[in-house]
């Protein structure tokens, strides 16, 4: 058995879950960042102890989903997200379940789920219980949905998204039914929210592939938001700082894509589309020593702003003396 690193908190809510005669397990994402060598982001529990027992059994805990069987216990290593094992209704809106019972066991718990490598649960002892070749696929890089991947999709539009972003953040590729019930259901993602839409395309554009955001453009996953002409060519976006505002600038600025259609914070939709002005704050030159050379009033601001245009294209330019150059007060080619 591997030593699974997993933290006190944790080990310490399943075990309570346990000693209280309700099996319970890790699952999901942990368990499948686990058996790849990762540090899990997240922790989540399934167990057969209803909402209310788990909120019985434990001090400190927030109601998160009741209706879907979820509390958040809070331990001393962060939040661990306790479900209980579930059956689902009928995904009238193509997002969430019409109705969910608590009569389901492990096996039918796993069964709702995404993806095989989302759909494993670890025991106290480290057994990983693997009913859809979860394992399999993590050894070969593929993510593939849970049964019908076309059913999968009708049920949860939000899916098909989450399998672009997984194969960005994993480095694997989409397995080949799932890959072809994604073009099938794509039309289905208009029926996202767009605060939904904008998190997992900001994940994807985060993650060590960015370029990969290209496959949600391709496949028809964004059609309700822009048209796509033509596939852009995204292979730059790994050069841009992997942080909000640079990854998003390069996505927009090659893609043509509107982020005023998606539910984005003002700063960012600013930042984006004036890039000039945090540029302006990073120059290597005050507005002080601008006006220093002779710049006054109105002078100085515009003096900022043809500075920082020059650095957005030449970043390595950004030294006073270079900028000193550059306004004509020292040797060096003009603006």
């Amino acid at each position: 058995m591997a030593d699974w690193t997993i933290p006190a908190g944790v080990s310490s809510c399943r075990t309570a879950l346990e000693r209280a005669g309700r099996p319970a397990y890790l699952v999901g994402g942990c368990v499948r960042d686990l058996l790849l060598g990762r540090v899990p982001a997240d922790w989540d529990v399934t167990t057969a102890a209803r909402p209310e027992q788990v909120m019985a059994l434990f001090p400190r805990t927030v109601p998160t989903g009741l209706k879907h069987g979820t509390v958040t216990v809070l331990t001393e290593d962060g939040p661990v997200e306790v479900t209980t094992f579930r059956r689902e209704g009928d995904y009238a809106d193509g997002r969430r379940p019409g109705a969910v019972t608590f009569d389901a066991d492990l096996a039918g718990d796993l069964a709702r789920r995404d993806f095989t490598v989302n759909a494993m649960a670890m025991d106290g002892a480290g057994e990983v219980t693997d009913r859809f070749g979860g394992r399999a696929d993590l050894a070969a890089g593929v993510i593939r949905c849970v049964g019908d991947p076309e059913r999968r999709f009708a049920e949860d539009a939000l899916r098909m998204l989450r399998a672009v972003r997984f194969s960005a953040q994993l480095g694997f590729s989409i397995e080949g039914e799932t890959a072809a019930a994604l073009a099938r259901c794509a039309s289905g993602a208009a029926r996202l929210s767009r605060e939904r839409i904008r998190a997992e395309l900001e994940k994807t554009l985060l993650s060590p592939r960015p370029e990969r955001v290209g496959e949600m453009l391709r496949l028809g996953l964004l059609a309700h938001l822009t048209p796509l002409r033509e596939p852009p060519d995204l292979s730059a976006l790994r050069a841009a700082e992997a942080a909000p505002v640079p990854r998003w600038a390069a996505f927009c600025a090659a893609a043509g894509f509107p982020l005023e259609a998606l539910p984005v914070e003002r700063a960012l939709l600013r930042a984006v589309r004036h890039p000039e002005a945090a540029a302006v704050r990073a120059l290597a030159l005050s507005g002080g020593e601008i006006a220093a050379q002779g710049f006054s009033g109105p002078a100085i601001g515009a003096a900022q702003r043809r500075l920082a245009a020059h650095i957005l294209a030449h970043p390595a330019d950004n030294t006073r003396e270079r900028l000193l150059a550059l306004l004509g007060t020292a040797p060096g080619p003009p603006f």
